[in-house]
């Protein structure tokens, strides 16, 4: 009997650590990423030749499609190597899943008087501790970057503003001082936002991966030959748009991230909001 578990299968150990055959695919994607970013570096001349001309264009249009999010040439090369290194991986990640023998050659084994199989080889972001992990890196690296760009306590008072509740304060303007109290309850509100993101990023690509692992598995278990071929087609297109999802909202937490406050959180939301959008209309 054929299954997919929710969780990660182990394979073998190294150590105490486990090593499970969605971490297995993770190491093989990485370790291609790094061999193709290798020998792109070493070809890389003066006169550009096919090869690296077609990179140079993969990379323009690239740039092009920040610029539309962040309005700035020079924050779009800035987040270029994180949110492009995301986009690749993930995409190659999911595509791996779709090599033939991924989730279907492994070892047979006897669990609770059950004969499962346990595959070597599963699409990595099918497991939630790698989409939860990714998740997390985007989001705490936009507040790391928001620190180094506007200093820590430009950045906090985003959340908590705590300065603006102290001139309230000193004012004795009831008015401002309630106005102060609701922005302060808003931006608290705001912090644990930031915690919803994770949740949001890393359960969107796990639940679209694993879902369409578990259909792969069951389509294949049916009939081998010619009618998974449409469910493959639009699993392609499901692990470009994942992919694309993923890193063009990784660029949204940055881009608003770096974005100096203006002192009036109508036009923070604003531009939070002009963001999105445009990530999502392009």
């Amino acid at each position: 009997m054929v299954t997919v578990p929710l969780a990660a299968e182990t394979i073998f150990h190294l150590g105490s650590f486990p090593v499970t055959n969605a971490l297995i695919n993770a190491v093989v994607a990485s370790l291609i990423l790094i061999v193709v970013s290798f020998f792109i570096r070493r070809s890389i001349k003066m006169i550009p030749k096919r090869g690296q001309g077609f990179v140079e264009l993969i990379l323009e249009s690239v740039l092009g499609y920040f610029d539309k999010v962040t309005n700035d040439r020079k924050k779009s090369r800035q987040f270029l190597p994180f949110v492009g290194t995301l986009f690749f991986f993930i995409l190659l990640s999911n595509w791996m899943g779709l090599i033939p023998g991924t989730g279907s050659i492994g070892v047979w084994e006897m669990k609770e008087g059950v004969r499962e199989l346990i595959p070597i080889f599963r699409p990595a972001n099918s497991d939630l501790n790698l989409t939860l992990a990714m998740a997390l890196l985007s989001v705490v690296a936009s507040h790391v970057i928001g620190i180094i760009t506007l200093g820590f306590f430009a950045h906090a008072n985003k959340f908590i503003q705590l300065g603006t509740m102290w001139k309230a304060l000193r004012s004795l303007n009831p008015v401002k001082i309630l106005v102060a109290v609701f922005e302060l309850v808003v931006g608290i509100i705001e912090l644990f936002g930031e915690f919803a993101k994770i949740a949001s990023l890393s359960l969107r690509l796990f639940g679209n991966i694993f879902a369409g692992e578990v259909l792969m598995t069951v389509i294949g278990s049916l009939i081998a030959f010619l009618v998974p071929l449409p469910f493959m087609a639009i699993e392609i297109i499901v692990g470009l748009v994942q992919a694309t999802v993923f890193s063009m909202l990784t660029l949204v937490y940055l881009t608003v991230a770096t974005m100096h406050p203006h002192g009036d959180d109508e036009h923070k939301e604003h531009e939070e909001t002009h963001a999105n959008k445009t990530a999502l209309a392009h």
